[in-house]
This record gives structure tokens, sequence and C-alpha cells, in this order.
């Protein structure tokens, strides 16, 4: 065999599996054909949306600046440095990750893998020609890539990526989609003072959510000049001279929304078609591979992490599951011992960076009920606590949730200021399986952000 472990992908979860294996003996090997090295979170996810969404955050603290007494002139809005800051600081992060791809402890080579048999792929060179490999075990990490709707395809709609490269900020868009990236999207836009519209096919914002959180962070948006939209029925989309318009059916009533710009954001893809999983014997659903809780497929010597393995698209998991992938490996190949390693999801924690934001970890009241776990819940709202008041930021609430019997901090979520930075308490406390009681007697310094979390505690450790 070539290698011990060919890894397909050189994004988060890719280069976690290939310094892991390559840590543990293996010789190891990462292909990846992109233009850029990097992944989506570094090139197209996390890291520049959020760079833009800080943009957002202050254009939106200057506008304000009148309820803190302070006089602020006229605030303009310039697309192109923006977008130089972002190209920027992406550059520094790609660059870095490169570096480590390139750092000599494993094999980079630059083109597109597909598979020929389930022990070999055929990759086709960046810089020309063809190269056969073969691997004791792979590991698929290709990501994933943004869905579409044919009945946008004679707009010309944005997507995600399009945002992210974009010069110029229209002065009015429409956000089609309800999840983490199009809440994200639709507050940069907001936040820049432009007029905003979502519409959501589901009955909530955030599918999955609890509904209370879904209803806050509507609510929050809202306040903020966002129109939003739930369970819709989009019936068309046209061009309307200088704007685009979007004909959608809004609790039994068609309605039209009109803008300068359309942002398709309705989720994403498992990036696996041009992979040759059938020449693989790979079982897939929906183009995900069919996936066992160690990180392998259906075929035990090829693994998959990231966002084309799921359950959740979210980096810091999809590392997680490229180390646990690497580990396993090495067991199946002989170079480690013990049993195969398993995900645990039960301190997962997502954070989003809207405005207001939104996080939530460990389980939420709708997963609890259908586990038939008794629980019991306490909320907060930010609009009792003095320090939000300080800051003008009194929209939103934090929620515990404890086993009913023994006390323990099953989960937690915020919608309000500096959420994604909150979370990280609960998931200390869950980490030690702490109870409420203890929780409501640890010191919080007053007056903080943080110390909110003492009064849910409070109320269930009573």
């Amino acid at each position: 065999m070539t290698f011990d472990f060919l890894i397909i992908g050189g994004g988060s979860a890719g280069y976690a599996a290939a310094r892991t294996a390559a840590s543990l003996g293996l010789k190891t090997a990462v292909v990846d054909g992109a233009e850029e090295l990097g992944g989506l979170c570094i090139l197209r996810g996390c890291m520049p949306s959020k760079t833009l969404l800080a943009t957002a955050s202050r254009a939106v603290s200057v506008r304000r600046a009148a309820e803190f007494g302070l006089r602020a002139g006229a605030l303009e809005v310039r697309g192109d440095e923006i977008l130089a800051r972002k190209k920027r600081l992406i550059g520094e992060f790609a660059d870095y990750r490169r570096q480590q791809l390139e750092s000599g402890k494993f094999e980079l080579i630059r083109g597109l893998a597909k598979f020929v048999d389930a022990r070999t792929v055929e990759v086709r060179l960046r810089d020309g020609g063809t190269r056969r490999l073969t691997a004791r075990a792979f590991l698929l990490a290709t990501g994933s890539v943004i869905s579409t709707v044919p009945l946008l395809d004679d707009v010309g709609c944005w997507t995600t990526d399009d945002v992210l490269d974009a010069a110029t900020v229209p002065g009015s868009v429409i956000v089609l989609g309800g999840g983490a990236t199009a809440v994200e999207f639709a507050s940069y836009y907001a936040g820049l003072g432009r007029e905003v519209c979502i519409i959501q096919r589901g009955s909530q914002l955030l599918k999955g959510a609890d509904a209370d959180v879904a209803e806050a962070l509507a609510d929050g948006l809202r306040e903020r000049g966002v129109k939003v939209f739930t369970g819709t029925r989009l019936i068309s989309a046209e061009k309307a001279g200088a704007l685009k318009r979007v004909t959608f059916e809004h609790e039994g009533t068609a309605k039209t929304a009109a803008a300068e710009q359309i942002i398709q954001a309705l989720g994403r893809s498992p990036n696996s078609a041009t992979l040759g999983l059938d020449a693989a014997g790979i079982e897939t659903v929906g183009g995900r591979p069919v996936m066992r809780a160690t990180q392998q497929t259906s075929q035990p010597h090829i693994f998959a992490a990231g966002d084309i393995a799921g359950p959740y698209e979210i980096v810091h998991i999809a590392i997680q599951q490229g180390e646990i992938a690497a580990r396993n490996a090495a067991r199946l190949l002989g170079s480690a011992s013990g049993a195969m390693e398993e995900a645990d999801y039960r301190l997962k924690v997502s954070a989003i960076f809207s405005d207001p934001e939104v996080a939530a970890c460990g389980a939420g009241e709708r997963e609890l009920r259908e586990q038939g776990t008794a629980f019991r819940t306490a909320k907060y709202p930010f609009s009792d606590h003095g320090k939000s008041l300080c800051i003008g930021e009194p929209g939103g609430f934090v929620k515990l949730i404890a086993d009913a019997a023994s006390g323990e901090i099953l989960g937690g979520a915020v919608v309000g200021p500096h959420a994604a930075e909150l979370i990280h308490e609960i998931v200390v406390a869950m980490r030690f399986r702490a109870t409420a009681k203890q929780l409501a007697e640890t010191p919080h310094y007053h007056p903080t952000l943080s110390e909110i979390w003492t009064y849910p505690a409070e109320e269930l450790a009573g």
C-alpha cells in the first residue's frame, strides 16, 4: 500500500486527522485539490463571516452613540475597505494553515481524488496529470457545498460565498433561509443600516432549537428593524427593474418582498458528488455516508469527519471527529491498542453570531422530551440584570436545564449579549457534571454578565 492513512480534504477535520495520524506513526497523506488551501471555516465560513460581523457591530455602536451621551458624525459604509480587511485577515489565517499542511509531517498532494475501488483513488493533480494511490485506511473530509434552488437560477441571487467577496453593500436584501448562516448575514446587513427581510420555510428560525430560543431571536431581529417571516412557501422570484422580487405564501396569503439583492442561505450539502463513493462500496443517504459512532462508514477502513459526516456542521466537532478517526484508524491497522473510540456529543455547543447572539450547549428541552428524560428548567431575563442594562443590552434571556432528580446540569441556552462567550461557563460545568446547586454556590463577580447564570441555578437548586 502507498500509505497507511490517506485523507481526502485539508480543512479543519482533515488537518486535525493528519496531525494526529502522523503522531501515531502512520504513513499519512492529505489530498486537497482546492484552488486555495485552508478549508471552509477559514476561507468561506467562520472566520470571514465573523470579520464582517465585527464591522457591523462597530456600525451599530456608532448609530447608538446618542443613547450613551455621545455624538458621532454621519456613518459611511465603504464596502471595498470592509472587503480589504477581510481579505488581509483571511489571507493570514490561510497562510498559517498552508504552512501546517506543508510542514513535512505528512505528504500533501494537490489534486482531486476519486475512488477507483475501496482501496484505491485516482488523483487528478492540479499541476496536470494523474496519480493513483492506495491506502490501508482513508478519511473523507471534503466538507460541504452550498445547497441551491432551481427556482432562483434566473434571478441572479448571491450565495453566502458571494457576500463574503462583495465590494458593494446593497441598500436592501432579502435573505432566504432561517439557519445560522442566514441570521448572521441578516444581522450583518441590518448592522450596516440596510433594509433586511428574512423569509424562512420552516415554522421557526434555527430549525431544531427550542421554541423559546427561536422566538427570542426573531423578536430581537425585529426590534433591530429586520422583517422576519416564518412558515412560508416560496412561489416565485423575478427581476423587477433595479430590484429583485420574491413572491411567497405566508399564513395562507400571497406576499411579495423586493430588494436590491437576494441572498440564498438555504443551507449546505455534503461535498461528495465527485468522490466516487459507489466505486468504494460506501453506503450513502442524500450524499452523506452512513456513519457509525466510531467515524467509520459502511466500509470499516474508510472513515469520515466534518460536514460530510455530520450530524453537526460545527468546526470544533469536525476537529474532534478527525482526531477520533485517526486514532481509530491506528487501532484498526494495529498501530495502537484499545477499543475503538466513539464520538460523544453530550457537551455539544453551538454559537450563532447574529444580533442578538444565540448559543446553546448540551441537550435542549425538545431533545430531552424525545428521550423521555425528566428535567426541570429555569430562565432569567437580561432585562432584570444590572450589567446588561448598563451596557444597553436588555433583550433576551439565559436558560438552564437540570435533571429532575439529581440536579445535574443537562443543558443551557442564551439569547442576548455575548451569548457565545457566556455559554462556555455551562459547558465547563457540564464537563465536570456539576449540579445547579454547585453552580449557584460558585462565586461570581458583580457586576458581570456571567453572574446572570446564578439566578436560574438558584431557582433550580431551591
